[in-house]
């Protein structure tokens, strides 16, 4: 889960991480009370959308009055952004930030992440602050610092210390940046953060350490203990049709191709995914009905892989251990039966009451075709979306 930059800020906050005074607004007028509240005479008036690369597309705004907030704010809200990380659609502002302006006489980089590698959290740090990290990873990796933290220590003072050497601080930026960088470790933590990303990371010119800008992302499956964190979820910047999904407990994530994939497990969803681009198609979705899915559950996740427009054919793929076949099959057919069903349809059975499934979908009336196992099924699907095309 993805929650906005001035959200962020507010959580970072609490635990001691540094950042500007600011306020959310959604009306120009609730903008202007925001600004008032600041000492000014700078102020920074920022769209908060789930993307990056904002101030490129216009997105943030540096003023020196309070009329030129009331402008700008204006002018932000309601905006369709357009960003590299949003898409040619871009995304609608529905809310901005007004920020304390900030004195800043050097730009850095702060981030964390889990690291499957090193089975452990990973701070980076990089003196190229402002630029995206990927691409200081592909143009000059030399200027990534990384440090792993042992999950059985926690953050060591010399690990910050070591970070803030590289960044090139001293004198007193030194300590500020060990409690700024441990109070931000902390916060991962305690928040199961997936990633915490500050960039900038700012030196201002009185020689304090900031943080300009934060993005943090949650570990979805942890958010039942941090019911405070999922109410911060924004559902107009997340795909309807994946909020739907979760409503019904189905792992869905919606892609760019045209094989919808309907699957019992998440091993097995990915390998499907896969032998389908190696003959030659591109998956639609990634969805994973789960273990005990019912009639109805399956009936909906049919109904989502076909609310795509972009869907030209599906491949059902189960494995029935605790799924059944006969279930998997009864919700194809109910749900096909309602929505019309106007695409190939290719069905791969194994497992519990494989026989009963099959009887199921050859006596449904549905034009369903059969797949002997996955390379068959991912072969029929593609042929079949093809030569629809």
């Amino acid at each position: 889960m993805n929650i906005h930059e001035y959200q962020a800020k507010g959580l970072l906050a609490k635990y001691g991480v540094a950042v500007p005074r600011g306020g959310v607004a959604f009306t120009p007028d609730e903008a202007m009370n925001a600004a008032r509240d600041l000492p000014g005479p700078v102020w920074v008036v920022k769209a908060q959308i789930h993307a990056g690369g904002r101030g490129k597309g216009g997105g943030v705004k540096v003023v020196k009055s309070l009329d030129e907030v009331d402008e700008a704010s204006r002018a932000m809200l309601g905006m369709n952004l357009v960003t590299h990380q949003t898409g040619p659609g871009g995304k609608e502002v529905k809310r901005i930030y007004i920020e304390d302006g900030c004195d800043i006489a050097r730009e850095l980089y702060l981030g964390a992440v889990v690291d499957r590698a090193t089975k452990s959290v990973t701070l980076m740090a990089s003196t190229e602050g402002g630029m995206e990290i990927e691409e200081v990873a592909a143009k000059t990796p030399e200027k990534i610092l990384m440090v792993s933290v042992d999950p059985a220590t926690g953050m060591m003072p010399y690990m910050a210390r070591r970070l803030a050497f590289g960044l090139g601080l001293e004198g007193k930026q030194v300590g500020s940046a060990v409690k700024f960088i441990t109070a931000l470790y902390n916060a991962f933590i305690d928040l199961d953060a997936s990633l915490v990303e500050i960039n900038p990371l700012v030196v201002t010119g009185a020689g304090d350490i900031m943080a300009l800008d934060a993005k943090m992302n949650f570990d979805d499956n942890a958010l039942y203990r941090h019911k405070d964190i999922e109410e911060l979820r924004d559902p107009d910047e997340e795909d309807p049709t994946e909020l739907e999904a979760a409503r019904h407990d189905l792992n869905y994530i919606k892609l760019d191709g045209e094989i919808g994939c309907m699957v019992n497990g998440a091993g097995l969803a990915m390998a499907t995914m896969d032998i389908i681009k190696l003959h030659g198609g591109e998956p639609a979705n990634f969805l994973d009905v789960g273990g005990g899915a019912t009639k109805e559950r399956v009936t909906t996740a049919f109904k989502i892989i076909l609310s795509d427009p972009n869907v030209r054919g599906i491949l059902v793929n189960i494995f029935g251990g605790i799924m059944r076949c006969d279930v998997i099959a009864e919700g194809v057919v109910a749900a096909a039966k309602e929505v019309s069903l106007k695409v190939p349809l290719v069905v791969r059975l194994e497992g519990t009451n494989v026989d009963l499934g099959k009887k199921i979908l050859a006596e449904s009336g549905l034009t369903i075709t059969s797949a002997d196992d996955l390379a068959d099924a991912a072969e029929k699907v593609v042929s079949a979306v093809k030569g629809a095309a």
